[in-house]
């Protein structure tokens, strides 16, 4: 399998339901020792950062077009502990609800990133956001850009 290591981030601006979007920075290095860059956002008018967090690791997976040894990095501890603490096996066996009985926030885009992740094998690191890494900052300025411009058209 190719190893794909990609890195993810949300904003809303208002949230929630103001402007956001995400950033999506996919990195492959080929077999000659050549770094390829993707960097994929995008602008919702109206949603909420975990929404927006859930868009930019389904959008990188999505990009993907075929299967991946893939290494995520985020800096929402929603989407990352979700899968490294097991919450949402128990969800899919609790019909998408929580422990305390309540439905899972999001239902759409966790299906969506359970299918998008499917073929690949995917590693989910928590980073700590707005700590200096690089990647985590490009994605950043990804989502706040997208969010602002639709902030911008209002």
């Amino acid at each position: 399998m190719k190893e794909v290591t990609i890195y993810t981030d949300g904003s809303a601006r208002g949230n929630p339901d103001g402007p956001g979007g995400y950033g999506t920075v996919l990195l492959y290095v080929d077999a000659n020792g050549t770094t390829h860059r993707k960097e994929l956002s995008e602008g919702y008018a109206k949603t909420t950062n975990n929404r927006m967090e859930l868009m930019a690791a389904i959008a990188g997976l999505e990009a993907l077009n075929f299967p991946c040894s893939v290494t995520l990095y985020s800096d929402s501890k929603y989407l990352t502990d979700a899968f490294n603490s097991g919450w949402i096996d128990s969800w899919i066996k609790k019909g998408w609800k929580k422990s305390d009985g309540k439905p899972v926030l999001n239902p759409d885009l966790w299906q969506r990133l359970l299918k998008a992740a499917k073929p690949h094998s995917v590693r989910w690191i928590w980073v700590k956001g707005h700590n200096g890494n690089p990647e985590n900052e490009r994605c950043d300025k990804l989502a706040t850009e997208a969010a602002d411009a639709l902030k911008e058209s209002f």
